[in-house]
This record gives C-alpha cells, structure tokens and sequence, in this order.
C-alpha cells in the first residue's frame, strides 16, 4: 500500500496521483474516488477532495455529476510562442482532423471592415481570397475561422487547398516564407451563430484569436479571427525569468455599454 511520508503532504499526494494518470490509466478510464485515494494514500478525506479539485482544475480529469470522475479526453494545445499546423497539432494529440469549407471565395478589399484591409495594408481594388472554415479532431468541431488572404501573393490558391493545411499549401505549393503572425487572444461568449458552428449552446466560453500573419520582410499575408472552443483547446506558453523595469504589454479591455449592447444585437 503507497504511504506518504512527509509534508508537504497535499503536494506530495498531487504528484502522486499524476504519476498514476499517466501510468496506470488511459483516456475514459474511471478516476479513484475520493474514499479510495484517502485509503490507498492514508490521508484524509479533504486532502483527496482537494487532490482531485486541482487535477479537475488543471484538466487532466473530469467530473461527471452522477456518475463519477475520469480521466479527460485529451485536449489540443496551442502554442503561442510560434505557428504550427492545426493538422499537425490534432495529430499529435492523436485525434484525426478534418476540416469543412463553410464559404470560400474572392472579395476586393473595399468590401471589408476598414479594419482590416488596413492592417493587411492594402488599396481598395487589391483582392482577397475570403474563406470560413470549421476544423475538426476526431469529427467534432473545435476551430470556427473567418481568414481574408491577399490574393496577389497566392493568385492560385484553391478550395482543395483549403480545406487542408494552408500553411502546407502556402510553403510546399506557392513558395512563401512565413515569417510569423502578431495575435491577440482573448476570452469571449459565443454567439449564437458561433456556437452552432461549434455545436455547442449559445453563451459557451471560447477563445478568440485575431491575427495577422506575414511573410518575408513583415508583408502582410492574412487576416483571421478563429474561435476555439474552450472545451477542447488548452494555450500553452513558457514565460522566462522576472525581469524588473519591462514595460507591461498586456491590455486591459473595458467593455461599455455600446460593446454589450452591439455583442446581444449579434446574438
């Protein structure tokens, strides 16, 4: 029978209890209960309580009302120190991914938000290709994406094409180097349309990505706004050491009232 020997005790028990996820148990598997993890570990009842409360918070388990805790299916991470394939990304998670081409298509630039032809950087006749797509891991929706491409750099981009990895196709087929993307990220409520995408009700928490990526020389390439489902995606980062005297980079969105009021007209 495991034992613990030595404080911190509530620490020692949570590395116990991973090193057991990951040797003992796979996706699915039925979780210890709380009575059980006290007995087989000899602590109290609300240490395992507040064992299985982190692992719950962390996401390597869940917790089913009724029925009892087991161990989370797996989820996809997103790195956001650097680009990678979401083909790839689901692969290594080892689910298959699929992706279905909701709209695809030409557009001029005048026909966009202002927003966005700006920080593409382009004049009112340049065209784009615009594209809607819904990716999936294992047939579930996880990726809802609205991406606008200057078509310039790529005038032979094709619906085949995207509806694979564009990153592949813009490397392997149409010689472009990209260089990197300027993202912001931030936690939304989806809308109803969004969530329909999704598959999930309404008001559901997701992640909202917007980017911009470039190619050499910090040219422009896409415009996106990507919504991940915050069931399935983890963001995954490293920070480095403290460092004093950096200026902050983070910023605080306050919503007013007109924001609220124009995200329920959306809904």
């Amino acid at each position: 029978m495991a034992h613990i020997e030595r404080n911190p005790v509530y620490q020692q028990l949570n590395n116990l209890l991973r090193s057991s996820l990951a040797e003992d148990y796979s996706r699915g598997d039925r979780f210890m209960t709380e009575r059980e993890i006290s007995e087989k570990y000899r602590v109290s009842r609300a240490t395992a309580n507040k064992a299985l409360a982190s692992l719950v918070s962390e996401g390597l388990i869940e917790f089913r009302r009724g029925i009892g805790t087991f161990v989370r299916r797996d989820v996809i991470d997103y790195d956001v120190r650097s680009l990678v394939s979401f083909t790839e990304k689901a692969k290594a998670a080892g689910k298959k991914p699929t992706t279905e081409l909701v709209t695809f298509g030409e557009i001029s630039a005048s026909e966009v938000e202002s927003a966005v032809s700006e920080k593409l950087q382009l004049p009112d006749d340049a065209l784009l290709w615009e594209m809607e797509r819904i990716r999936l891991a294992d047939r579930v929706p996880v990726i809802y994406e609205h991406r606008y491409v200057v078509k310039s750099l790529c005038p032979r981009l094709t619906r085949a094409q995207a509806c694979g990895s564009l990153y592949r196709a813009w490397t392997d087929l149409h010689g472009l180097h990209i260089a990197g993307a300027d993202e912001v990220i931030r936690a939304v409520l989806l809308n109803t349309a969004e969530a329909r995408h999704l598959q999930v009700p309404a008001r559901s928490p997701g992640l909202e990505v917007t980017a911009v990526g470039n190619v050499d020389e910090q040219q422009p390439l896409w415009w996106e706004r990507t919504l991940y489902r915050g069931d399935q995606y983890e963001f995954h980062t490293r920070l480095g050491p403290i460092q004093s005297a950096t200026p902050a980079r983070g910023v605080l969105r306050l919503s007013n009232e007109a924001d609220i009021q124009a995200r329920s007209a959306s809904e």
